[in-house]
């Protein structure tokens, strides 16, 4: 038999074909019958670090735009990314701590323009 065959034989130790063709599954929709390969792929530890560490990175950008632009929604939104990440353990930790502390620094800016002008504004004009 050559390597390009599609016709597997059970060896003769394998036993009954329901015990040789298990894994086999359903050749006309091409599923296995096993729940890895059915679709529903358990999350691995890679995937959830990698999600992690790119919360990491948003939190500490959307901090960072914040002090800018849009810091009633960019401040609190990167603090709870950050949040997140650092429960995921992330291994960005210190990305992550920045974008909390430049979240909160946000809504310090905030609470600052908001005393100061009585109106939630940014006035470059002086």
């Amino acid at each position: 038999m050559t390597l390009t065959a599609s016709v597997r034989r059970p060896d003769a130790e394998a036993g009954t074909d329901a015990e040789a063709n298990a894994g086999a599954g359903d050749r006309t929709t091409g599923e296995t019958g096993t729940e890895a390969d059915a679709g529903t792929r358990p999350e691995s530890r890679w995937d959830r670090s990698r999600d992690a560490d790119g919360l990491a990175v948003a939190s500490f950008v959307l901090g960072l735009v914040g002090l800018l632009v849009m810091n009633l929604l960019l401040g609190p939104a990167a603090i709870v990314m950050a949040i997140i990440a650092l429960a995921r353990s992330t291994s960005r930790r210190g990305r992550a701590c920045l974008g909390l502390a430049l979240g909160v620094a946000d809504l310090v800016v905030l609470a600052f323009l908001v005393t100061g002008t009585g109106t939630v504004s940014w006035n470059f004009a002086g």
